[in-house]
């Protein structure tokens, strides 16, 4: 570590570490060598307690005051203390559970500033809490994922992540193939020794193994992507099959407005609904027809333009209605996109019944509703889920990824130990089967944050909020 960045590293840093805003309690949190000096410095219990005889792990009742100002009471406050190591970062922490308000809590950060701290940099919590050997990289990456969770699915999966099952995993494959590695490595430093090497067979069944388990943790990617930044779902159909009513019935609110009148909805409206764990933002679409209306037009060439970004196709058809020529141009885009089509207004006597659509497109599936009467949403959310996630998602049996940091590491480690095997596979020599392993173990490595750069470390946490 440089010698700069090591004397910021041990700087005291503070900062606001909850939401700015009014609320009960804000918190200004303190971490380093000074933060028990300045607690010191700033605080008065109305008992007279000593700061030397609290206990670590404590909350203490008194003031903030400013030694600056005869001693004028900023805040009435609780003091939370905690001695290293057993603190999130590793170091003294002291925190000021203030009123909430960002009058008072920047009061009490200056007080802070002016008695030795330095403002901390976003993030610098957390990463002194890996460098400190607290929390590896992949955990310190659960801690800003947790905080943007959209869903409890996600926030499920940032916890696991935060208690190690994703580092777990990795590590396992890691020490996999250092072993490896090591009996690879030992059979060029030691060629004429009479020693008993891993078969080249053997050494190969041992990487497809760990092939097999890497690519499986890899496979988890798409899924954890869509589980913590959700999918753009279009609404699609012909003027007045149901779509307002669909993205209303789904929100739970009236968000579109809903009329007998083809052409109300002139322009997409967009709404973020959570279904059974996935974060979806709805896209409601003007009906689309051929029309006169310069407006309708444009929100026409609007609903077509959304294909581009939709990540999922909602294709509504009314039952009660025979196909017309835009309801065939739908199930046309239904056969090369990943779409659900939705038969409504099932409740009225039907003119097209499922099977003509599966005629159309039989590989896709088709949901039946009656919006008014809420039938069909539990199955359509179901199907959804099995659309994106091929079912439900059980969190638990084994760890997701969810960060696209991780995803392009294990991409890396996978194609490292893809080459190792092909050159086990075709007799080539070990120095070369050894440089594939590394750079295999490598990827693994930045994962959790053995082999990762400062300037990426940098990187990551300046992503992080301010006080986290």
């Amino acid at each position: 570590m440089a010698d700069g960045y090591s004397m910021k590293f041990h700087d005291t840093i503070a900062a606001i570490a909850t939401a700015r805003g009014e609320a009960g309690i804000g918190i200004v949190r303190v971490s380093g060598d000074l933060a028990l000096p300045i607690a010191a410095e700033l605080f008065r219990s109305p008992r007279g307690v000593s700061l030397t005889e609290l206990s670590t792990h404590t909350l203490t009742y008194g003031h903030v005051i400013d030694t600056n100002a005869s001693d004028d009471v900023i805040d009435e406050v609780l003091l939370g203390i905690m001695h290293a190591p057993k603190t999130y970062t590793g170091e003294d922490i002291v925190e000021f559970n203030c009123h909430g308000g960002i009058v008072t809590l920047t009061a009490v950060l200056d007080l802070v500033v002016k008695s030795g701290a330095r403002v901390a940099e976003p993030g610098e919590f957390t990463k002194r809490a890996f460098l400190n050997g607290r929390l590896d990289l992949a955990q310190a990456e659960a801690v800003a994922e947790l905080i943007a969770s959209k869903t409890d699915l996600s926030r499920k999966i940032a916890i696991e992540a935060l208690a190690g099952k994703l580092s777990d995993t990795v590590n396992s494959l890691s020490d996999r193939l250092a072993d490896l590695l090591a009996e690879i490595e030992a059979s060029i430093d030691f060629p004429e020794e009479d020693l008993d090497f891993m078969k080249v067979e053997t050494q190969l069944g041992t990487a497809r193994a760990v092939q097999t388990d890497l690519t499986a943790l890899l496979d988890t990617a798409t899924e954890g992507r869509i589980i913590t930044e959700g999918v753009n779902v279009a609404i699609l159909g012909k003027p007045n099959v149901g779509k307002s009513s669909l993205l209303n019935a789904l929100v739970g609110a009236t968000r579109a407005i809903v009329t007998e009148i083809p052409g109300t909805t002139r322009d997409t409206i967009e709404e973020t609904i959570n279904v059974n764990g996935i974060p979806l933002k709805l896209i409601d679409t003007a009906g689309i027809r051929q029309t006169d209306d310069i407006v309708e037009q444009q929100g026409v060439e609007r609903s077509k333009a959304v294909l581009d970004r939709a990540e999922l196709l909602l294709l509504m058809f009314d039952a009660s209605q025979p196909l017309n020529n835009a309801d065939l141009e739908l199930l046309q885009t239904a056969q090369s996109a990943k779409a659900i089509l939705i038969l409504n207004k099932v409740d009225l006597p039907v003119l097209t019944p499922s099977t003509t659509l599966l005629v159309h497109c039989p590989k896709k599936q088709v949901v039946e509703t009656a919006i008014p009467e809420d039938k069909g949403l539990d199955a359509l959310k179901v199907t959804i889920c099995e659309e994106l996630l091929g079912g439900e998602l059980v969190v638990g049996e084994s760890p997701i990824v969810t960060n696209a940091r991780h995803q392009e590491a294990l991409r890396c480690a996978n194609e490292g130990l893809n080459y190792a095997i092909e050159s086990l596979e075709n007799g080539m020599p070990p120095d070369l089967v050894a440089v594939d392993l590394r750079i295999s173990l490598d990827g693994l490595g930045d994962i959790v944050g053995r082999t990762t750069t400062e300037d990426i470390l940098d990187r990551i946490f300046s992503q992080f909020c301010v006080g986290k």
